[in-house]
């Protein structure tokens, strides 16, 4: 007998306040950003994301959004890479993000928590503003 039902998801492991790890991130093409922090929290309109970098050159920036893993678009503020993030749970440690500008696919993001919940890794794949292909690997440790 084959049975089907809804699966329930644990909790959601991304919660909390990550730090970027520079030595253990790869970015390219780089140069890094000299720091970086993201917090999530769970909210009643879904998860919220918050957070600033600060560049290689010392500029700081942030942008944030409210999504839920339904795979709608949500408005993101506060950055002029993207405008909207559509968010996918693959598994209980695994999301998949997109980001688009102006409609426009820019970037796709993989977000993995590690088993013992201490890291994250932040593959995002796509175009940066200056037009070149990037693949980066950000590695955070959980504050």
């Amino acid at each position: 007998m084959l049975a089907l039902g809804v699966t329930a998801w644990a909790a959601d492991l991304a919660i909390g306040t990550w730090t970027l790890n520079t030595a253990k991130s790869k970015y390219s093409p780089g140069p890094p950003p000299m720091s970086a922090t993201i917090t999530y929290e769970e909210t009643a309109d879904g998860i919220k994301r918050t957070g600033e970098s600060v560049d290689a050159e010392g500029k700081r920036t942030s942008f944030e959004y409210t999504a839920k893993y339904d795979g709608k678009e949500y408005p993101v503020s506060g950055s002029d890479e993207f405008d909207t993030i559509t968010l996918h749970r693959v598994n209980d440690r695994t999301t998949q993000a997109t980001l688009k500008k102006s409609g426009k696919v820019v970037s796709s993001a993989r977000r993995v928590v590690s088993k013992d919940g201490k890291a994250m890794t932040l593959t995002i794949t796509g175009t940066n503003p200056k037009g070149q292909k990037m693949k980066n690997v950000a590695v955070y440790e959980k504050q």
